[in-house]
């Protein structure tokens, strides 16, 4: 028997209420062929350092990380200032994006090594800065110039890019491309993960129940898989994904522990996720510090402040200065608490030599605390740092801006962006978007997110699309509220409560009948929670009402 057995079902009360907490720049949700087309990563520089993905940025990278068998714990990551970089990433990095071939036959006539070594540091600092285009460039002239016997996790691995540039369907037809005898669990955990990221939950059953058919093991990765998508779309199958891991003996992970103190924090079920904590370390595996920054936020959110500062602190160990690598998550979640000492104190520590991800938390922390203007110096001060930064970077000050309602601040940034020659993605175009609506400039913000869509690239994101349906909503403007709906059904996103959910109190504050909208629910397979289901009676054609009774 495991120990979460003894922690009650992972669901309980108020979860129906919250169709998912999960960010989709989070998460990047994204649709089911995430880019069925080339993207510009293959077709121009591939300079992806500067490409906004919409994805969950830490659940991917730690599902990435795990995927490919690397640490997952952020604590063994306390040197990630300083990377190590071999000569043959920096000489594909400085390529432009189609020559990355000529590149490659260049290294090999001047000699130079080309050892399996020097190939997974360059693959791997490739992903680490989301140039998936050219590692998978890469990839293929490895195979096409026979200069490395690929294994299970080379094929893998170029599933995976395969994935995520051209999409989920063209990643199923290059496995029928692999030798049988390398089409082991590794190929189609890979797969199943990339269904996550799209949140293709049909998908996602599906590649689960051909690993079962293959009777590949159980794994605690394919699990999280389903996990975390259910954590996202169907809490109630969490249960299920438990009992297969209770009954198939697989161990749960850091990483599973996350996900399962993730979802009762959302669920406001405080009591759950402190015994699923207690769990956690009676099996021996203590809380690492993404853990203790979901704790922090969740306790933070349910009112309970000491709570949430003792892990801050707990956060920073017995010397703050030794543990640098936690000032990222400590600023940010410092200011949530509203505690502006904590805050100066920690970036008086790092102020003299910031890193990135310093930088970028502490314009987020001012920001939180109101301190507009020292988020603005901080992101000065990072533009100093680099010729040309990428557009996510700027994006960090304009969602401060969109916090405090500045418009006019928000559209002088995007024109610095646009002047500095960024690439403007989904990120951007949600800060955009909440911008105009925080500004009760929903017209705006809807023409804007209109014109992404128009783009042949990364859609838009899942949220900016539900932040104008709610707008919407609550003007009881049912004809936009279904023009939303609409839209993102055409970007490829698959039916949530949450729609349904937004749609029918779009039909309540218009005061009318909202005719079949339970057989379109059924259509697209969505079963009403809690709040939904408290909803429809008002919009139902034939409901009676003592008005009704008195005139029958």
């Amino acid at each position: 028997m495991w120990a979460l057995r003894r922690v009650p079902k992972p669901l309980s009360g108020e979860e129906d209420d919250l169709e998912d907490g999960f960010s989709e720049l989070e998460t990047a949700g994204n649709s089911e062929n995430k880019r069925d087309h080339i993207s510009k990563d293959e077709t121009e520089d591939g300079l992806d350092s500067d490409q906004e993905f919409s994805v969950d940025v830490e659940e991917t990278a730690s599902n990435e990380l795990e995927l490919f068998g690397a640490e997952t714990d952020v604590s063994d990551k306390k040197s990630s200032g300083r990377r190590t970089t071999s000569g043959l990433f920096k000489a594909l990095v400085s390529a432009p994006g189609l020559s990355i071939h000529k590149v490659l036959d260049k290294w090999l006539e001047e000699g130079k090594n080309l050892i399996r070594a020097e190939i997974s540091s360059a693959t791997l600092n490739l992903r680490k800065r989301r140039m998936y285009g050219r590692a998978l460039q890469l990839s293929e002239w490895l195979e096409m110039k026979q200069q490395l016997e690929f294994n299970e996790k080379d094929y893998a691995s170029r599933l995976d890019l395969i994935a995520k540039i051209r999409g989920l369907q063209k990643a199923e037809d290059y496995i029928q491309t692999i030798p049988k005898s390398f089409r082991g669990e590794i190929i189609y955990r890979t797969l199943l993960a990339n269904c996550v990221v799209s949140n293709n939950l049909k998908k996602a059953e599906e590649v689960f129940n051909k690993m079962k058919d293959l009777e590949f093991p159980s794994t605690a990765f394919a699990c999280n898989q389903l996990l975390l998508l259910y954590k996202r779309l169907d809490k109630k199958k969490i249960a299920d994904v438990l009992l297969l891991m209770e009954k198939e003996n697989v161990k749960p992970t850091l990483f599973t522990y996350r996900i399962l103190i993730d979802t009762k924090g959302l669920c406001n079920d405080i009591y759950g996720m402190d015994q699923i904590v207690e769990t956690m370390k009676a099996e021996g595996i203590e809380p690492d510090v993404q853990i203790q920054s979901v704790l922090a936020k969740h306790y933070a959110s349910a009112g309970q402040m000491e709570k949430a500062e003792e892990v801050l602190k707990a956060m920073e160990g017995d010397n703050i200065k030794e543990n640098r690598w936690v000032y990222r998550f400590l600023l940010p979640l410092y200011a949530g608490l509203g505690k502006a000492d904590e805050v100066e104190r920690i970036w008086k520590i790092c102020d003299s030599k910031p890193r990135f991800e310093e930088y970028l938390a502490g314009i987020e922390a001012w920001g939180k605390l109101g301190k507009i203007e020292k988020s603005e110096e901080i992101f000065e001060r990072l533009l100093k740092t680099s010729k040309k930064l990428p557009a996510r970077y700027y994006t960090h000050l304009l969602k401060v801006y969109s916090n405090h309602k500045m418009l006019e601040k928000g559209k002088d940034l995007v024109k610095r962006m646009a002047g500095n020659g960024c690439q403007i993605g989904p990120f951007t175009w949600d800060a955009l978007v909440k911008l105009h609506v925080e500004a009760g400039d929903v017209e705006k913000a809807d023409s804007i997110l209109q014109k992404a869509c128009q783009q042949n690239e990364i859609k838009p994101m899942f949220t900016t699309f539900m932040v104008v349906m709610e707008q919407y909503a609550r003007k009881g403007d049912i004809h936009n509220a279904e023009k939303m709906l609409h839209r993102m059904r055409q970007a490829g996103y698959v039916a949530r409560v949450s729609q349904f959910q937004t749609l029918v109190r779009a039909y309540i504050n218009a005061k009318a009948p909202a005719y079949g909208i339970r057989e379109r629910m059924k259509a697209d397979n969505i079963f009403p929670n809690k709040s939904l289901a408290a909803l429809l009676p008002q919009v139902d054609a034939f409901r009676r009402t003592s008005v009704s009774d008195l005139l029958d």
